[in-house]
């Protein structure tokens, strides 16, 4: 029987490694203190963002992040903890849990692997305010459209006093 968990176990562990090697980025958490269903609507806010949210036991969670290569985790693996793993952009699981924190006092961002960089708390709650991509390409745009909106209003008013003057 013992045989049979310790298989197990492996299997887990040879998951959660690659998983965290396929992800941009691997925030832990801290989520003690949160009812089920405040875990599952996180769970669900994560998945709506191209995240996963994985409870493990904390010894998997270390083999694991060893075997990827991300040992700075394994002194942070105390405690009740989970993994938040992004796979479509590098900032959306750290973002998810920071806004979900915001109603949720009792949630933790802990630290975090954001595009194979070791992150603190303090850089991965930084790398957590950032705007979206959408939201800078908004900006960008905006930034863009301002000057000719001011232009083009420069123009029309200028045509204007010219035909009434002419007019």
């Amino acid at each position: 029987m013992a045989r049979k968990a310790i298989e197990k176990k492996k299997e887990l562990v040879a998951e959660l490694t690659d998983k965290m090697k396929e992800a941009n980025s691997v925030v832990v958490v801290n989520y003690l203190g949160l009812t089920v269903d405040e875990v599952t609507k996180l769970r669900v806010e994560l998945m709506n963002n191209g995240c996963d949210f994985k409870v493990l036991k904390n010894n998997i969670i270390r083999r694991a992040a060893e075997a990827a290569g991300y040992g700075e985790l394994v002194e942070n693996i105390t405690g009740p903890n989970a993994l938040a793993m992004s796979h479509e952009d590098s900032v959306s699981a750290a973002k998810t849990i920071y806004e979900f924190a915001k109603d949720h006092k009792k949630l933790e961002l802990k630290v975090g692997i954001v595009d194979d960089e070791y992150m603190d708390n303090d850089k991965i709650q930084t790398i957590a305010t950032i705007p979206s991509r959408e939201q800078l390409l908004t900006m960008i745009a905006g930034g863009i459209l301002e000057p000719i909106k001011h232009v083009a209003m420069a123009i029309n008013m200028h045509a204007e006093n010219l035909e009434e003057n002419n007019g």
